[in-house]
């Protein structure tokens, strides 16, 4: 980084605040009291982000009469739910090439079942009067190379040639550029009905208020501490009580699975992300954007950003980092190196935004898994269900995880639980010292193809046959 681009990102970070933009909402509800004592129910959901709270709710839902409880270990929404990007997508696979290369045949119905999923949170947002900035403006996919650009008309030929090309449309540079204005942009596929933005908090604010009135039982603060059978059922101990129940949904993530064979399949990556201040009019007209939509670039080491509703822009991604050991800690929910590299990144992309703040800066921890996108699964003789491994795209697949897990609690035989991707698990990380070497060996490879023009070493050449991968 040169000299003068490096001191302009650091002044333009100056006043940054370090914690997520989306959490310091005034309208932010307050916490529930934690659980006190014993608690019987029919549904126990452990974890108070979108995955529980789907889960919840759509338990509800199917049947009012079933009593379910939530227990969070410390506020709804407070993880990954609250601090994304508020890129809320159709795709149940980590988007259409992931897809494609994993589950061929299934990826027609991937795509339906993930479109039907959409339209229903978009639906529920409106009857449940859920204030989370819904836009239904859809993402464009950014090519900032030429052989990008290739690889997205490859994509949409594929695309068409499998009859899903409804809805995306190809951007040349001077179609993107009238989109938004950059001189790093060379063309772009716009999935006009794939995407939402909206709100992250917001929306996970909403749901737990839309559980409640529906007669979920919240307790937040109130951590999961294990999970054994208990008669017919299981229990799961908490500091300062005890929930029996006859099933379990655990919609933990990133945080260590109470099914302890389940942890070997996910690790935890941190992402990073800026948040600017408010544009005025005459930035706003520099770089156009009147549509609205998500952004995200073709890089290996990408970036997704997008405009808020109070005309800010949010700048995250490239950094997927990786801490031995797999520990989630406090102290790696901030890193300024990243911080600089990001903002210098944003300068590269709008030069014509010299001189915008940003007024906050956080990160965080996200499971991800080998194969990119949610897997599920059962245990304790079907009376637990899990679904994890979102890897950075669970704003919208979290709530058909939801509809999996409760199609398995129930025994029941569905278009999804049919699904290969359904029935199939990725292939579990090594342990360390193994998979620190192997994580690394990626994500230098991934950085080193990025350099050049794309090309694949041997190393991912080898991991993609055999179906691995390592992505934020």
């Amino acid at each position: 980084m040169a000299p003068v681009a490096m001191r302009l990102a650091a002044q333009s970070l100056s006043d940054a605040q370090p914690v997520p933009f989306w959490l310091e909402d005034p309208g932010k509800p307050g916490a529930l009291p934690a659980l006190a004592g014993p608690e019987r129910c029919d549904l126990l959901v452990v974890g108070g982000g979108y995955s529980g709270l789907w889960t919840a709710l759509l338990a509800k839902e199917r049947d009012p009469s079933r009593d379910v409880v939530l227990l969070e270990g410390r506020e709804v929404g407070w993880a990954a739910s609250g601090r994304n990007g508020g890129f809320c997508a159709a795709s149940l696979t980590h988007g259409f090439g992931n897809g494609l290369a994993r589950w061929p045949d299934e990826l027609a119905k991937l795509e339906q079942l993930g479109e039907r999923n959409l339209d229903a949170i978009e639906e529920t947002v409106a009857r449940y009067s859920l204030d989370c900035d819904f836009e239904r403006t859809g993402e464009i996919d950014v090519a900032t190379e030429a052989y990008q650009v290739d690889e997205l008309h490859a994509w949409y030929e594929e695309a068409d040639r499998l009859g899903l090309a409804g809805g995306l449309e190809l951007l040349d540079r001077d179609a993107l550029r009238a989109e938004v204005d950059s001189p790093t942009f060379e063309g772009g596929l716009w999935d006009r009905r794939g995407v939402a933005m909206l709100n992250p908090a917001k929306l996970a604010w909403g749901l737990k208020r839309a559980c409640q009135e529906l007669g979920v039982r919240i307790y937040e603060n109130t951590p999961a501490l294990d999970l054994v059978p208990a008669g017919g059922g299981m229990a799961v101990r908490t500091p300062y009580g005890r929930v029996a129940a006859r099933r379990v949904a655990l919609g933990t993530n990133v945080f260590p699975s109470l099914v302890k064979r389940v942890r070997h399949y996910t690790v935890p990556v941190y992402d990073y992300a800026l948040m600017t201040e408010p544009l005025s009019a005459e930035q706003l007209a520099a770089v156009g954007w009147k549509n609205r939509q998500g952004l995200g670039d073709s890089a290996n080491q990408f970036h997704y950003f997008r405009i808020t509703a109070d005309h800010r822009i949010l700048w995250g991604g490239y950094d997927a980092v990786y801490r031995f050991g797999g520990k989630v800690a406090a102290e790696m929910d901030n890193r300024p190196e990243t911080y600089l590299k990001l903002a210098q990144h944003f300068f590269t992309c709008f030069p014509q935004l010299e001189g915008l703040r940003f007024s906050h800066a956080w990160g965080g921890a996200i499971d991800t898994c080998s194969r990119f996108s949610a897997f599920f699964g059962t245990a304790h003789q079907g009376k637990v269900a899990y679904a994890a491994g979102y890897t950075g795209l669970g704003v919208g697949a979290t709530r058909f995880g939801a509809d999996v897990m409760l199609d398995l609690l129930a025994g029941e035989r569905t278009e999804r639980t049919e699904l290969r991707m359904v029935r199939s698990k990725p292939l579990p990380f090594p342990p360390e010292p193994i998979a620190w070497a192997g994580i690394g060996l990626t994500k230098w490879s991934l950085a080193r193809a990025d350099e050049n023009g794309g090309r694949r070493n041997l190393w991912l050449k080898t991991m993609d046959r055999l179906g691995l991968g390592f992505d934020s």
